[in-house]
């Protein structure tokens, strides 16, 4: 007896032929096989589920575990007895004034700034759109300090009122300084988001008001306002959840008044010596500022409209016809009162060799800059900065490249909460992120190193990479991918060979935001802070609460420069590779 394959009408029916021409019945169909587990196996050979599951488990390490271990530790009876305290109660409403507060000036700022630089005709704007955002290139903790030798006893503010015969001594320290400062280092980021959402609005909308006699008033009024109503929204929204987290602006300007807030109460648990367990205390308040955290950013991604208006024609241009000279004159006053002074202020007391001494040519030294950058304190944050944001740079780098990857060029179930595990901790205090690694460093082994600090920020600025490679790659077609696919290539090959490699000049871009960030940063560093772990910022705050003036401002004076160009240098380069 002899088999043959029989092909009908396109198909194969194996049949079985004996000697005599008969056939036997052919055999019972095989069950298909279920296609999405067919479509799992593939994953699991072409190794995306290897990646994916690679990345899932160092996002479950540096995110999950120390928020779980702070929110487990936050909800413990002892804890939550620190609510009793009538001083986080103070702090607590200090915290929130001085933040919603100063979210709504920012707010308020922000548009005002985006409307004219964006949409009128006032001269210079492309310098004046760089000079508005030096405030966002300088650490906050910088910024007050310069707000300090600006409005300093023996500052240039007062001198000059004291040489003008006005018997008024102008101070910044204080809860109202607080807010003022948070909302001077917060505008630009208000500014960023209403600008961008301003740029969505349809022009069609507002030509068709224009057409129907609206006057350029009327149709900002009625027309452009209401639209741009999202966009301010999510700026007064991620304003507040970063002033409130904020711990330079606070400690500096605040404390000096006794005005607390929750950041610098955390502190002052973790400095003091008369508590022997401070540990529960902070873990509640930083569960609080966790849960708010979460809820302000869950209210802005629910924002209505938030993504119903789209790129269409460009937008209204707003003529200020007699009005562009005052406009003008007014923003250049800005610039110089908000952006530029404070600088030069830091400037003087750096470059002078103690505080009140008359700045003239023969008083002018470096001294300060040398004898600081030399000494070996400053030496150590420096080079501990270096390493740890250099480390951070180079994990971020990695890791968001990967995260990036998975969530524009893998489609699964899984996108949404890997979206959220990546980006979330951008949103969350650094007060939060620091204490959530406390909790976990004695078990992990790593309690008073550095290798806290760097766990600490690989979680808190793995966003900012992920955030610059995500945008261009979903501009980029996916056809060179599946023409490596065609070519023989697994998916998981296609993706490295190809997508990656597109996708590296923006990933170093964001490792090199994050490195620049990393290494003048103060709230983490503060918190996490071990013997032969001080960092560079940590090495300015403790200059400055010593007495030591002309020090800290001369190393904050080369922190903020190196800051605003490479940060500019940084962004320019980005515009550049987008433009072309």
């Amino acid at each position: 007896m002899t088999t043959h394959s029989i092909a009908v009408s396109g198909t194969a029916t194996d049949a079985r032929i004996d000697a005599d021409g008969g056939s036997a019945p052919p055999p019972s169909p095989q069950p298909v096989p279920d296609a999405g587990a067919q479509r799992r196996r593939v994953r699991e050979r072409d190794g995306l589920g290897a990646l994916r599951a690679g990345v899932w488990v160092v996002l479950a390490f540096l995110v999950g575990l120390p928020l779980l271990a702070l929110a487990l530790q936050g909800i413990q009876p002892e804890a939550r007895a620190v609510f009793g305290d009538p001083a986080v109660a103070e702090a607590a409403l200090n915290s929130m004034a001085s933040a919603t507060g100063s979210a709504l000036l920012a707010t308020l700022a922000g548009a005002f700034l985006a409307v004219v630089l964006e949409r009128s005709n006032v001269p210079s704007r492309g310098v004046l759109r760089w000079l508005v955002l030096l405030p966002f290139l300088i650490p906050p903790f910088i910024g007050a300090m310069a707000w300090m030798a600006l409005l300093g006893a023996n500052g240039p503010v007062n001198k000059t009122l004291q040489d003008w015969g006005i018997d008024a001594k102008l101070s910044i320290f204080g809860g109202w300084g607080v807010v003022f400062l948070l909302a001077v280092h917060s505008y630009p980021m208000a500014y960023l988001v209403i600008a961008a959402a301003l740029r969505r609005i349809p022009g069609n909308l507002e030509e068709a008001a224009r057409i129907s006699g609206a006057g350029t008033t009327k149709v900002l009024r009625t027309v452009t306002l209401p639209l741009l109503r999202p966009g301010l929204l999510a700026a007064f929204v991620l304003t507040l959840v970063a002033n409130l987290s904020d711990f330079g602006i606070p400690a500096l300007i605040g404390l000096p008044e006794r005005y607390t807030t929750l950041t610098t109460l955390v502190y002052r648990y973790l400095a003091s010596s008369t508590t022997s367990n401070p540990l529960p205390a902070v873990s509640a308040i930083g569960l609080l500022l966790l849960v708010l955290a979460v809820i302000t950013v869950l209210a802005q991604r629910k924002l209505p409209g938030g993504n119903q208006v789209g790129s269409a024609a460009t937008g209204m241009k707003l003529e200020l016809g007699k009005a562009q000279i005052p406009v003008a004159i007014m923003l250049w006053i800005w610039v110089g009162i908000i952006c530029l002074i404070p600088l030069l202020a830091l400037a003087n007391q750096a470059l002078l060799p103690a505080p009140g001494i008359p700045l003239t040519w023969e008083n002018l030294t470096f001294e300060n800059i040398t004898r600081t950058a030399t000494s070996p304190g400053a030496a150590a944050g420096i080079g501990n900065s270096l390493m740890l944001a250099g480390g951070a740079a180079l994990c971020c780098t990695v890791l968001g490249l990967g995260v990036a990857l998975l969530l524009t060029r893998g489609k699964h179930r899984s996108n949404g909460a890997l979206d959220v595990a990546a980006t979330l901790p951008q949103a969350l205090p650094g007060l939060v992120i620091a204490v959530g690694w406390l909790l976990i460093a004695p078990t992990l082994g790593i309690f008073n190193t550095g290798w806290v600090i760097l766990g600490a920020y690989v979680m808190a600025f793995v966003a900012l990479v992920v955030q610059s490679v995500r945008a261009p790659l979903a501009s980029v077609s996916s056809s060179l991918e599946e023409a490596a696919r065609t070519a023989g290539a697994t998916p998981l090959r296609a993706l490295l060979d190809v997508t990656a490699r597109l996708a590296a000049p923006a990933a170093l871009t964001g490792g090199v935001v994050v490195l620049l960030t990393a290494v003048r940063e103060l709230t983490i560093s503060i918190l996490l802070v071990a013997p032969g772990t001080q960092t560079l910022g940590v090495s300015i705050f403790n200059l400055q609460q010593s007495g030591d003036y002309g020090g800290a401002s001369a190393l904050a004076l080369l922190v903020a420069l190196v800051g605003i160009i490479g940060l500019s240098a940084t962004a320019a380069l980005a515009n550049r590779r987008v433009d072309k």
